[in-house]
């Protein structure tokens, strides 16, 4: 059987952290950035941890499973 390949899209968006949970950034940061606060795209700048709900699926589509 071949090997499975991770999808392109999740390995441009996750990265792994060295205790295994998955790093994730925030969304609405990228444009129309003018409407929102000072504080809002502060906050939007931190990186965030994947939830553990989701955790599987991103798991799985970077083969780590």
């Amino acid at each position: 059987m071949p090997k499975m390949k991770t999808k392109s899209s999740a390995k441009k968006r996750f990265q792994v952290t060295g205790t295994g949970k998955i790093k994730r950034k925030h969304a609405f940061k990228s444009h129309i950035l003018t409407k929102k606060t000072k504080k809002q795209k502060r906050n939007l700048t931190h990186s965030g941890l994947v939830h553990k709900a989701d955790e599987a699926n991103v798991k799985q589509q970077l083969c780590m499973k």
